[in-house]
């Protein structure tokens, strides 16, 4: 399969940072108990904001994780 050129290239970069960027603000957000789960999923509950921060550590380490094995395979 032939590869992108020109500026193709740089859109596709972009997309792809745009969404690392995304994940890792809100990965941050669940972490520092910015965004929670909705009350009715428990969010209200002692045990919903754990799963939140938990979520949010998951998030970010995937996006990390996923980003570094992205660079390295280019």
């Amino acid at each position: 399969m032939a590869k992108p050129q020109g500026r193709a290239t740089v859109l596709n970069f972009l997309a792809w940072f745009t969404g690392v960027v995304v994940s890792l603000v809100v990965g941050n957000a669940m972490i520092q108990r910015i965004l929670t789960l909705p009350a009715w999923l428990g969010g209200a509950t002692d045990v919903g904001a754990w799963i939140a921060v938990a979520i949010g550590w998951i998030v970010v380490i995937t996006t990390l994780v996923g980003a570094v094995l992205a660079l390295l395979r280019k």
